[in-house]
């Protein structure tokens, strides 16, 4: 067995950039700022530059950074926000911290993103807000689901965790809703050495909102215009993303190399559809076959990470099948409750070498015959 390939590797990209990433780690040492200072603030401009919005706010985490516009938009109990049924279960949990209700949308089995047709069976007279995933890299149908959102008055927010880079009709993801939502977890495309995230608006009050919100519902020192969080983006996380921002079209574009070998490589799975109408970044290379434990076993033993993402749609998740949410029990959705059971995600970071690509991709083929 050769040696382990990993589904992401943090530390090569440590490796690749340490001179550039220590000098700015040194930096933020050295001058004393580490929450709220200069780092951060560059790398809000920095972000809704390439975003193409009109304003970024930092955050702690890709959580809080869909937490905290649906508190500034007064989302509420009594509300109800449409989130698709197949992504992380934070998407879903920002909207429960708030108080209102989740609902959940079916996926479009291509893409695995949200269902236009779903969405518009989903609304209801109660429905705030609708929160749309680029999962895996992909932007969802954008044109469609917005022109959709506008005709309802309802405020769309962006789940950009994985996405960030990827492009819909020549439109960076994050720059077509209300809001723009990012994760800078370690593994994302773009990583922090933690947790960390961004919301971009391009509402000029809302980012007032938003800056309150995170820092305990203050904008002027020890005056507390309301209850807030402490959801602050730390300095040497900023210096570090600062870093790696500059070299993110280079590793995305990495990443689609990876994915075009696994196409040109892998037979006798499903492979991820791309759309056209725009730019995929692969934060992951998703497969779908309905031998995929077998799959998965074969590339285990070999010492090759596969990850399931997701085994169980949010619709099935005891957290929301409880006594209070009783209507998730009897709702089907099966385009997620098919794609829960089939999918795999292969190895893919911009620093995958194709020999890697090979010995996934044969194993694969091995498990199949």
């Amino acid at each position: 067995m050769n040696g382990p390939v990993p589904m992401a590797d943090p530390a090569a990209e440590y490796r690749l950039l340490k001179a550039e990433i220590d000098a700015a780690v040194s930096r933020v040492l050295a001058s004393g700022r580490y929450v709220l200072g200069p780092e951060g603030e560059a790398l809000e401009r920095e972000i809704a530059a390439y975003v193409g919005a009109a304003h970024a706010v930092g955050c702690n985490s890709g959580t809080d950074a869909l937490h905290l516009p649906l508190v500034a938009i007064g989302v509420g109990p009594g509300d109800e926000v449409v989130v698709p049924a197949f992504t992380f279960f934070a998407t879903a949990e920002a909207v429960s911290y708030t108080g209102a209700t989740p609902v959940f949308a079916d996926i479009d089995p291509a893409s695995f993103n949200l269902s236009l047709a779903s969405l518009e069976r989903t609304v209801t007279a109660r429905t705030r807000a609708v929160i749309v995933v680029h999962l895996f890299g992909q932007c969802a149908a954008m044109d469609e689901i917005s022109a959709f959102c506008a005709s309802r008055s309802l405020v769309l927010l962006e789940d950009c965790a994985q996405a960030l880079g990827a492009q819909y009709q020549n439109r960076r993801a994050g720059g077509w809703g209300e809001f723009g939502c990012f994760s800078f977890y370690p593994t994302k495309n773009l990583a922090a050495a933690g947790d960390a995230g961004m919301i971009t608006t391009r509402n000029s009050d809302h980012e007032k909102t938003l800056r309150m919100l995170r820092h305990h519902g203050s904008r002027q020192t020890y005056l507390h215009e309301r209850v807030g969080w402490n959801s602050r983006l730390d300095e040497l996380q900023a210096a570090v993303l600062r870093v790696k921002l500059r070299h993110l079209e280079e590793f995305n574009s990495a990443r689609r190399r990876v994915a075009q070998r696994y196409r040109d490589k892998l037979k006798g799975v499903q492979l991820p559809a791309e759309d056209a109408r725009g730019r995929h970044v692969y934060h992951q290379f998703t497969i779908r076959s309905g031998r995929r434990d077998a799959i998965r076993e074969a590339l285990g033993r070999d010492g090759i990470a596969a990850s399931i993402f997701y085994p169980i749609p949010l619709h099935r998740q005891p957290a929301y099948q409880s006594a209070n949410l009783a209507s998730n029990r009897d709702v089907a959705l099966p385009a997620s409750e098919a794609a829960a059971k089939t999918v795999l995600s292969l190895p893919i970071n911009p620093l995958l070498d194709d020999a890697s690509v090979d010995r996934v991709c044969a194993r694969v083929q091995a498990a199949l015959a």
